[in-house]
């Protein structure tokens, strides 16, 4: 192999000593998240937070007598879960496995968080779509499994919009704001969509743009959230707010469904994942909800945006990280395991076998009765597959977060918010000890 110049990321690993990061391929105590002896099955520990994950894992252990996972659920990897892990890494008590968002898994490995796997998984990697493996390996090295992708689109209330005389879908985010000056217009406490506080699902209208948060060049950190691609973006969604066209409710709150379920709120751009969440959150649309891709910029040559996608991570001091790794390919390749997850969870499998999962074709009757992963399918060929997540993702994303709640009440305004955002992401990184450029 070639001798080559440390990336960034690399350099961020660096930081933790060796013996930390590398903990989990020679532990020897019994203290953390995996046990086991002669006389009986291996045991893991799994914390996660995504509805489903306790199914799988009792599928599992049905079928797999000398492996058993225990499966916890955690709060939501951004509403604590991660910090309880990271604490948990820290002193010696993780779990084996957890559900590790990509966006976060580059922070847990600058923190000495993670176990090599990488000599377990030869088998796996030609399982899964190359730019998915590349989210779960750093520097040469594998940390977990992939489990989804997160392809974006718009569900939306067909009766609704048919009321306000929206005969299709947005297919741009100029009809987009068109759509959305025409309801507003006609009830003025309808709203076409929300502006939430989801820093990721932010990330994903600037993915759709080709609006870059992180790049590397050589050995030195590249923060761009301040460009003139992510001025665009911003730009855009700061026209609909001084304009009064967009509800402001907080991602995922209740107040949120409320307002879907009362009919002000009529569409919301979102994940494949937030499919089960609408359906369970805002029963009484039952059949009058659909999905549709999600506006694009330019309707000649749609790009799509992705917000989110996880992997089962395999955390510092796991003793068993052979067996970890075992479970993990299983749960993200096997056909039943993942028709869970998709029934479930409503994931989008990552690997490139699960695609032809007879769950991805089944039609859902709380969208009417539409295969709604169609749409997804064929929005997956055109999202670009070059975004890069930074180290510091857990501090960028709760800075964007908060500054997202504020311009959506008129506390701020989003330009203002980027610049901030990329103040405070350039110091973390420079705190880490890190080389970085403004770009």
């Amino acid at each position: 192999m070639k001798a080559r110049s440390t990336s960034p990321l690399a350099a961020a690993i660096a930081i933790a000593t060796a013996s930390t990061l590398l903990a989990g391929c020679s532990s020897a105590g019994d203290s953390t998240g995996s046990k086991g002896s002669a006389s009986g099955p291996v045991a893991l520990d799994f914390w996660g937070w995504a509805p489903g994950y306790d199914q799988v894992v009792d599928r599992f252990n049905r079928s797999h007598p000398n492996i058993r996972v225990t499966f916890a659920k955690t709060a939501s990897g951004t509403k604590g879960g991660y910090t309880k892990m990271l604490t948990a890494a820290k002193a010696g008590n993780a779990p084996c496995l957890a559900q590790v968002g990509y966006e976060t898994l580059p922070s847990f490995a600058a923190a000495g968080a993670l176990t090599d796997i990488t000599k377990y998984t030869a088998d796996a990697k030609p399982q899964f779509a190359d730019w998915t493996w590349r989210q779960v390996t750093i520097a040469d090295h594998t940390y977990g499994i992939p489990v989804d992708t997160a392809p974006m689109a718009l569900y939306y209330r067909k009766d609704l919009f048919a009321k306000y005389g929206i005969t299709t879908p947005p297919a741009t985010w100029e009809e987009y704001a068109a759509d959305a000056a025409k309801v507003h217009a006609a009830d003025p406490s309808a709203y076409l969509g929300n502006f939430g506080n989801d820093a990721y699902n932010y990330a994903g209208l600037a993915w759709q743009a080709g609006a870059k948060w992180f790049g590397t060049s050589g050995d030195t950190w590249q923060v761009s959230l301040d460009s003139a691609a992510n001025r665009k973006v911003a730009g855009y969604w700061q026209d609909l707010l001084d304009k009064k066209l967009l509800k402001a409710d907080p991602s995922y709150d209740p107040s949120l469904y409320s307002d879907m379920a009362d009919g002000k709120i009529l569409s919301d751009v979102n994940a494949v994942w937030a499919a089960p969440i609408i359906a369970s959150s805002v029963k009484s649309g039952a059949g009058q909800w659909a999905v549709a891709p999600m506006p694009v910029w330019d309707a000649g040559n749609p790009v799509y945006g992705n917000d989110g996608g996880s992997a089962t991570a395999v955390l510092k001091g796991c003793t068993h990280a052979k067996e970890a790794a075992e479970f993990a390919t299983w749960m993200s390749t096997d056909a039943d395991s993942v028709a869970d997850l998709i029934k479930v969870t409503g994931i989008y499998p990552a690997a490139t076998s699960a695609l032809a999962n007879p769950a991805l074709a089944q039609p859902d009757p709380f969208y009417g009765g539409q295969v709604v992963f169609d749409v997804f399918k064929a929005e997956s060929a055109h999202i670009t597959t070059d975004w890069q997540w930074g180290p510091t993702m857990t501090q960028t994303s709760t800075d964007l977060g908060d500054g997202l709640g504020k311009a959506g009440t008129g506390g701020s305004i989003l330009p203002n918010v980027l610049a901030d955002v990329q103040g405070k992401t350039v110091a973390g990184l420079k705190q880490q000890g890190l080389s970085v450029s403004a770009g």
